[in-house]
């Protein structure tokens, strides 16, 4: 698994650099939502995120292709970032439904503290924005996280996911929005990463996003047919 790792690092350094030139991240994908606007060829659903989610789709390209889902995910970005971007990455593409998935990089403390509440916000806006546009939202789970090796620093990292988790379902059950719970599924009884599905105890392993793939899958089905 040490290309996963060199994969995951050169995702986090590459953000680094790209952030101080496009600290939201409009031109990641830029050139891709322009060839997609000009053939109309619109996904089904767009996956929104971090370095999970891009580290996803660069993993299983055919489980996006195969799906004509479009992955949307910028690596070391918070769930203010994504917010900024989601009119350009989600909202123009006219996808049926959207699938989010933040806050990892937020409890990481990637820019600044950000208080539970405000990741929750984020989300909230973002499901607001979609509704708005005909799209369904779908909320995941932060996945299992006990510490960060790019910010040794945090402490109590897995119990501030729990926390945050609790009131993304919370918003989920109460506004009608299916919820994913990768969580649940990849999660040791710490509340940290299983060993055997993380080898840096953040980022899923390539084979551990076919256990996230069956879950929101039925998601999707589910979200999607009863719109």
């Amino acid at each position: 698994m040490k290309k996963a790792t060199f994969i995951i690092t050169f995702l986090i350094m590459t953000f680094s650099v790209f952030s101080q030139d496009d600290w939201f991240g409009f031109n990641r994908y830029k050139t891709d939502n322009e060839r997609i606007i000009k053939s109309r060829e619109f996904p089904e659903v767009v996956f929104m995120g971090n370095s999970i989610t891009e580290l996803w789709a660069a993993y299983h390209p055919t489980f996006f292709s195969g799906h004509n889902y479009c992955g949307r995910g910028i690596g070391g970005q918070t769930s203010t970032q994504m917010l900024a971007r989601f009119t350009a990455d989600v909202i123009n593409l006219h996808p049926k439904a959207v699938v989010i998935m933040a806050g990892t990089n937020d409890v990481a403390q990637n820019i600044y503290w950000v208080e539970p509440d405000k990741v929750v916000d984020n989300v909230v806006a973002m499901c607001l924005l979609a509704r708005a546009s005909g799209i369904v939202p779908i909320i995941s789970s932060i996945p299992p996280c006990a510490a960060f090796r790019w910010n040794p620093d945090i402490k109590n990292a897995a119990q501030t996911i729990v926390d945050i988790n609790k009131r993304l379902r919370a918003y989920a059950e109460a506004n009608g929005i299916v919820y994913v719970d990768y969580h649940a599924a990849l999660a040791d009884k710490q509340n940290g990463f299983l060993k055997q599905l993380s080898d840096d105890g953040c980022h899923p392993n390539p084979d551990t996003y076919y256990i996230m793939e069956g879950l929101v899958l039925k998601a999707i089905s589910e979200a999607v047919n009863s719109k």
